[in-house]
C-alpha cells in the first residue's frame, strides 16, 4: 500500500512540473490524461474503441486516457441527457476523435457506433437511486433496454471483440458482508440497484447463449474530475466541493456515519483498461472497482475542510430512502484476473480533484 501511495506522489509531482510544456505541444493531450501511468501493454495506436456515455464524468476521463495514448480511434456516443459537450472540447481537432450524438434506446444507432469498432466500453447510464425512485420506468429504459440494445448489437457486430460495461456496488443491496466479496450480493434496495442487476443477467446469458465477451466492473462511488455538482441528483463529493466554493453548509443524509469505499475516477480508468486487454479467465465476470478502504460520511467532510482550507459547519437531514449504510469492497478477484493496482487512495483524489475544482 506505502508503495502505491509513493508512486501516486511522484506521479502527481511529475504532472505539476512538467504538464505545461507538454500540453502546448500536444494540445490535443488535457491534464487527466498525463496523471497516470500506462495500465496496458498493447499498442492502442492499432485499436478502435467505443465510449458510450463519453461525454459524462467516468467517459469522458476515459476518453482521455485512450486518446492520451495514442488510440487509433476513439468514438463517442452520448444523447447528451447527463453528459457535457465541454467534457469533449480538448478532443475536437483530435484526428482520431468522433462523436456521435444519439441514444441507447435506439438498437440502429447502437449498431451504427459499433461499425469498425473494436472495444466497447458501455459507460452510458441513467445513475442516481434516488434518481430511479422517482422515475424508475425511465431508469429502466436507459439501463435495461439500453443496455440489452448493446449486447444485440454486439453479437450481430463483425468487429467488436469485447464489452466492458459500468455494473454497480448497488447490486448488494441488503447484504451485510463487508468487505463486499462478487459471489454474495443481497436483495436490491432501488429500482436503480435491480438495472444494474438485470445487466449483469443479461451479460452472462448473452456470453453462454452467442459467445458474446464482456466484462462487468462493479463501481465503489466514483469521484473526481468532471463530475458535475449540479442538478438534483448530483453526487455528494462535487456537492461538497460545491458547497466549499461558495462558502455555505452542506447537507449530509442521516448522521453521517454511514461509509463508502470511495474510489478515484482514474483508478476507475485502469479498470476499464485492464479489462479490454485480460485474459479469458476475466471474460463473463464481474469485478469490484474500488480502493479497497472506506470512509464515513463526516470523515469526508472533515477531509475536504482541511484540503480547501475552508471551516463551515454541515448540517444533516433524513436518510435517503434507497441508500446502504455500509460499503467496502474486496478487490482481491481484480487484482488476480484484471491485475487491477488501484493507486489513488481517496485523500490524493480529493486533492487532485479540489484542484481541478
Amino acid at each position: 500500500m506505502k508503495a502505491q501511495r509513493d508512486t501516486a506522489k511522484i506521479l502527481v509531482t511529475f504532472v505539476k512540473n512538467s504538464v505545461s510544456s507538454v500540453v502546448k505541444k500536444n494540445p490535443h493531450l488535457t491534464i487527466k490524461a498525463l496523471q497516470t501511468p500506462k495500465y496496458h501493454t498493447t499498442d492502442l495506436s492499432k485499436h478502435s474503441f467505443l465510449i458510450t456515455g463519453g461525454a459524462g464524468f467516468i467517459g469522458s476521463n476515459l476518453v482521455a486516457y485512450l486518446l492520451g495514448n495514442n488510440a487509433k480511434k476513439v468514438r463517442v456516443l452520448d444523447n447528451l441527457a447527463t453528459g457535457f459537450r465541454k467534457n469533449l472540447d480538448a478532443f475536437q481537432d483530435n484526428p482520431s476523435f468522433e462523436f456521435l450524438e444519439g441514444d441507447i434506446r435506439d438498437l440502429e444507432t447502437c449498431k451504427k457506433a459499433m461499425d469498425g469498432i473494436d472495444y466497447v466500453s458501455h459507460q452510458a447510464a441513467l445513475g442516481s437511486v434516488p434518481r430511479s425512485i422517482n422515475n424508475p420506468l425511465t431508469s429502466n429504459e436507459v439501463n435495461v433496454t439500453g443496455f440489452l440494445n448493446m449486447l444485440v448489437a454486439q453479437k450481430e457486430s463483425e468487429s467488436v471483440k469485447r464489452l466492458v460495461y459500468a455494473a454497480s456496488s448497488s447490486t448488494y443491496g441488503d447484504s451485510k458482508n463487508l468487505p463486499k466479496v462478487e459471489d454474495t450480493i443481497g436483495k436490491p434496495l432501488s429500482p436503480y440497484a435491480v438495472t444494474k442487476l438485470v445487466n449483469e443477467l443479461y451479460a452472462d446469458v448473452f456470453h453462454k447463449t452467442y459467445g458474446t465477451e464482456t466484462v462487468g466492473l462493479r463501481y465503489f462511488n466514483v469521484f473526481g474530475p468532471n463530475q458535475s455538482p449540479t442538478g438534483a441528483y448530483a453526487a455528494v463529493i462535487p456537492l461538497f466541493m460545491q458547497a466549499l466554493k461558495d462558502k455555505k453548509s452542506p447537507t449530509i443524509n442521516g448522521d453521517g456515519e454511514q461509509t463508502r469505499d470511495f474510489t478515484f475516477v482514474q483508478n476507475a480508468v485502469q479498470a476499464n483498461v485492464r479489462a479490454f486487454f485480460a485474459k479469458e479467465e476475466a471474460v463473463n465476470e464481474v469485478f469490484n472497482v474500488a480502493f479497497g478502504e472506506r470512509i464515513s460520511l463526516n470523515t469526508l467532510w472533515e477531509n475536504l475542510k482541511s484540503i480547501s482550507g475552508i471551516d463551515i459547519t454541515a448540517t444533516y437531514g433524513p436518510p435517503r430512502k434507497g441508500d446502504v449504510r455500509d460499503s467496502l469492497a474486496n478487490i482481491d478477484k481484480a487484482r488476480k484476473l484484471l491485475e487491477y493496482n488501484p493507486l489513488f487512495s481517496v485523500k490524493q483524489g480529493l486533492q487532485l480533484t479540489w484542484e481541478q475544482f
